[in-house]
């Protein structure tokens, strides 16, 4: 075999494309960065857990967080519109409406008490340059068509630009090319999830008041009485808050204007923010994506491996999406320089057992936000009881922190396991009228799991 152009060849350079090209470079390996969008461009997925932190320490970017001014995130809160916040009291007669955490109150990473929320057009970008500073090769406004595996050879990655096919030579492909999911698509990889069919639509609105208190800059995430449905709430500067309204794909109609009437009907259930909400400005064309839950057979292969949202994503409740999306930069570039370190390999593609400790470190991780979520799905008032139980509280910010990669399950898990199944168990249970029908039950094995 030739020389490859490069050692390293990634689709896509949002967060986890951007991530894994800087990791790479510091360590001294050949990357190259093909991204079909200009940057910076829109995206959703505008607020972080703190497992980003890490990440943001490592390539030395927390730095450029404070200078970008984006909003401090300290914590999150879950409001009801029913006015009822379950606690693990049975006969609460009197619940609350509200349940919130601060991410402080267990250690956190990156040398802080809080993550962020941030503007995602202007993020990616400091990803991408960042990773172009330390040495990666960047191109952007440039579309991968495909990926070929010629048999005993590198892998070739097809490029199109001026209307004609360019090849790159590369001893691994990287897949960074999000919810496009290209390699995952190209070989038949791609697993829909057969419960989860969610869809949203949002906005930024400016002017939005949220008011002078400690939780203002929170995540906040507004329970609907529609089934399975819910608004978020993130501040994206000190006068700008993005919105959007998450459902189940049946709730959307085919009309658009009739989905930008079905968002503000959601909000209505929700009085104190629809009337703000009403006063604020919009700022931003009206937005809607689908297809948010998915998984893939496998994550890695002879040549190729699948970072970020093309690896896996999981319906977006927990801010789960940017943090995998890093942290799974983080965990392959571990083994790719652990196989590059290997001097035999300079001269050979990737294989895939180079990579499989990746596979399952990423699967561990993306199955227990799987699971929390599914749980959450099934009976919601669970998550707000536990949350507000001192003997599991520090368990489920834990989880909401995105630590959720070194343990097969969190031992909090269990314990939901086993209250959801007795409300299911039992017709006559004062809970079991609140399950959710989104799932027939919360554990139950799927293709997500597929090992």
């Amino acid at each position: 075999m030739n020389q490859p152009d490069f050692d390293i060849g990634i689709i896509g350079g949002g967060p986890a494309g951007s991530s894994i090209a800087a990791y790479l470079t510091q360590a001294g390996i050949s990357c190259v960065v093909f991204e079909r969008e200009v940057f910076p461009r829109p995206h959703v997925g505008e607020s972080l857990v703190p497992a980003a932190n890490r990440v943001l320490q490592e390539l030395g970017l927390l730095e450029q967080m404070e200078e970008a001014k984006f909003p401090h995130k300290y914590g999150a809160a879950w409001t009801s519109a029913t006015g009822k916040i379950y606690s693990m009291d049975l006969e609460d007669t009197e619940p609350d409406c509200r349940v919130d955490i601060r991410f402080d109150e267990r250690e956190m990473s990156g040398d802080r008490n809080y993550t962020y929320h941030v503007d995602r057009g202007k993020f990616d970008q400091i990803l991408l340059q960042h990773a172009q500073t330390l040495g990666a090769t960047v191109y952007e406004g440039v579309r991968v068509n495909r990926v070929d595996f010629p048999e005993g050879d590198y892998p070739r990655i097809i490029v199109s630009k001026d209307k004609q096919n360019i090849e790159t030579c590369v001893r691994l492909v990287v897949d960074a090319s999000g919810r496009r999911t290209l390699l995952g698509t190209q070989l038949k990889l791609k697993i829909k999830d057969p419960v989860f069919n969610q869809c949203a639509i949002h906005t930024w609105f400016e002017g939005y008041d949220r008011e002078t208190s400690d939780k203002q800059d929170y995540i906040f995430i507004h329970f609907l009485p529609i089934t399975n449905t819910w608004v978020w709430q993130i501040p994206i500067t000190e006068t700008i808050t993005s919105f959007g309204v998450v459902t189940q794909k049946e709730h959307f109609v085919k009309k658009k204007q009739e989905r930008e009437q079905f968002f503000w009907d959601c909000l209505s259930t929700q009085p104190e923010v629809f009337e703000k909400l009403k006063q604020a400005k919009q700022v931003r064309p009206w937005k809607e994506e689908g297809d948010y839950s998915y998984a893939m057979q496998q994550f890695c292969g002879d040549g190729w491996i699948l970072i970020g949202d093309a690896a896996r994503f999981v319906d977006p409740i927990f801010s789960s999406g940017v943090s995998v999306a890093l942290n799974s930069a983080r965990l392959a570039s571990q083994e790719i320089i652990k196989a590059f370190e290997q001097s035999t390999l300079k001269n050979e593609v990737f294989r895939r057992e180079h990579l499989q400790n990746y596979e399952i470190m990423l699967r561990r991780g993306t199955n227990n936000w799987y699971k929390f979520i599914s749980l959450y799905y099934r009976l919601n008032i669970l998550f707000t009881m536990f949350v507000d139980d001192p003997r599991y509280r520090l368990d489920l910010v834990k989880l909401l922190s995105g630590d959720v990669y070194d343990e097969e399950e969190p031992p909090v898990l269990e314990e939901m396991r086993k209250l959801v199944n007795l409300v299911e168990k039992n017709p006559n249970h004062v809970w079991h009228k609140l399950l959710g029908d989104l799932t027939a039950n919360a554990f139950t094995a799927s293709p997500v799991s597929v090992a």
